[in-house]
């Protein structure tokens, strides 16, 4: 299923479901008349569905799980194609993930039934629900049965409806860091749920971190020899690695194509020691590809699609340089020693930030910049993203030379 597709049954059948969940609930509750458990946890879920850049922020949440009820209890449910930063984070044990399939709304509604059965079997009894309203790890979270449950509720915000179906309601705070939210969701399984709203606690007391991604000698080599193989063997100087695409969830995150090839040229007019390797997912190829022929050099190269997330990491311990838009790899990058440069527009560095790494922002001050939040469920009416087209040339150029003297240095 496209993201657009995914969106508008969450938005539509999403409402209904939550609707009718939160009436089941009550009604079980009250017969029931069953508290929320207070016994100490044992197993916890994390519920991350998309974007493997959000699940580098969540590293010191995932940390702090591990260190609550050990690492083989904690599990993570999320969409096939965003599994991989799961096994290089390595936290979450491989078999303890449940990858999602989405081709087609019954292969969803398989592997759904799938997870839900296995977690039931396992006996997880915590659920943190690490999406920021969206209704299907919200109904998700409900229907494992675990007897705890950590989520976002609106309370008296004009946010959106997913029902109440936590047991742990979470009011969102929108000028907290989106790393420190996370790790805040895990520390509200072990309060009071009764003492709202959540979290009463300072988050000046959570240090988040991230690790540094040491590459194995064979994938060094193996990145190495495809460098090469490109570069004819004279790739002596510095590599500069441009990312031309955001993802096709936030297509107003995307810096306009042109000045990627812009850019391009003007690196390899003003550095002539300089190499230059346009990357991008599978899915990007053929426009990579497009972006390296418009650019016109012997050295440049497209490596989209030809390097797992994993071999792209390797590239950026062993690149200088990174130009990307807001998106995964400049949360990626900040795992490695690489210098990052990452342009902002609907959304904000200030809750999407990368925590770690060596990174600089571009991030032009438009009043109507972010229009893209989680009040909005990331839809924003812009049809011209000016604020993406407001950063030239120029201005990107600037921080990539700026890095490139001080790696001289």
């Amino acid at each position: 299923m496209k993201p657009e597709t995914i969106r508008a049954i969450d938005m539509g059948m999403g409402k209904a479901a939550c609707l009718v969940l939160t009436a089941v609930r009550r009604i079980v509750d009250a017969l029931a008349g069953r508290p929320v458990s207070r016994e100490p946890i044992k197993k916890i879920l994390f519920l991350k569905l998309i974007e493997q850049g959000a699940t580098v922020l969540a590293y010191s949440a995932l940390a702090r799980a591990v260190q609550m009820v050990g690492r083989e209890n904690v599990y993570f449910c999320v969409f096939e194609e965003n599994r991989p930063i799961l096994d290089i984070l390595e936290l979450v044990p491989p078999e303890n993930v449940f990858p999602i399939r989405h081709q087609t709304f019954g292969v969803f509604l398989w592997d759904v039934w799938h997870m839900l059965e296995q977690v039931r079997r396992l006996g997880i009894d915590a659920t943190v629900d690490m999406e920021f309203f969206a209704r299907a790890s919200a109904i998700l979270s409900f229907l494992t049965g675990a007897r705890r449950r950590v989520g976002l509720h609106r309370f008296t915000s004009e946010a959106p409806y997913r029902g109440d179906l936590m047991t742990h309601r979470v009011q969102y705070n929108p000028y907290l860091h989106t790393a420190k939210f996370y790790h805040l969701l895990v520390e509200a399984l072990e309060v009071d749920p009764e003492d709202l709203p959540l979290l009463k606690l300072d988050t000046a007391a959570f240090t988040e971190t991230l690790p540094l991604f040491s590459p194995e000698e064979e994938e060094t080599r193996r990145v190495r020899k495809l460098l090469k193989d490109e570069f004819k063997g004279r790739e002596n100087g510095p590599i500069v690695l441009l990312n031309p695409n955001a993802s096709d969830m936030l297509p107003l995150r995307k810096w306009p194509t042109e000045r990627f090839v812009a850019l391009g040229k003007m690196i390899l007019a003003q550095h002539p020691e300089a190499w230059v390797v346009i990357t991008g997912a599978p899915s990007e190829r053929v426009a990579a590809e497009e972006v390296s022929r418009h650019i016109g050099s012997a050295r440049v190269a497209s490596f989209a699609g030809k390097t797992t997330l994993r071999e792209l990491l390797v590239l950026y311990s062993l690149a200088h340089i990174l130009v990307t838009n807001d998106s995964g790899p400049g949360h990626f990058a900040s795992l490695t020693p690489i210098d990052s440069v990452v342009m902002y527009g609907p959304e904000t560095p200030a809750l999407f930030g990368a925590i770690g790494g060596r990174f600089q922002v571009i991030h032009p001050q438009l009043a109507c910049s972010p229009c893209v939040n989680v009040f909005n469920h990331r839809f924003s009416p812009c049809r011209n993203n000016l604020c993406m087209q407001s950063i030239s040339v120029e201005d990107v150029y600037r921080e990539v030379r700026a890095c490139l003297q001080e790696a001289d240095k």
